[in-house]
């Protein structure tokens, strides 16, 4: 299926957004700290945007909050590039697991708040 005009302008702005929060926060942080913590951060949004409006909002929406927003926000190239910097060590290997262990609660959190007060005729439980 062929994306529309508004998919593919809302994932144009919002990867214009998220980009640039992005950068804001390496700017601030610095890497590799802020490459961690936005890809948890994310994770965590996505799941909450998974849960909360996935069903229930138009395709656009999602495409501009899910591909354009949080996917140009995260980014695994970043986290691949943070792995070369740090080299061969014990180090690059714990963050390593940090960033996929903490990605997956993180996601796992946002899911689950994000599916707190939905009813049964939703599609959810509460």
């Amino acid at each position: 299926m062929r994306p529309t005009w508004r998919e593919l302008v809302a994932v144009a702005l919002g990867g214009l957004l998220g980009t640039g929060a992005r950068l804001a926060i390496d700017t601030l942080v610095g890497q590799p700290a802020s490459t961690l913590a936005i890809n948890v951060v994310g994770s965590f949004a996505l799941g909450l945007l998974v849960a909360r409006l996935w069903s229930s909002a138009a395709p656009w929406l999602r495409a501009g909050l899910g591909a354009g927003l949080l996917g140009s926000f995260t980014t695994f190239s970043a986290l691949a590039v943070q792995l070369v910097h740090l080299g061969p060590t014990w180090g690059a290997a714990l963050y390593l697991l940090l960033s996929i262990g903490l990605g997956l609660l993180a996601a796992w959190a946002g899911l689950r708040l994000g599916s707190r007060g939905v009813t049964a005729i939703d599609g959810g439980s509460e």
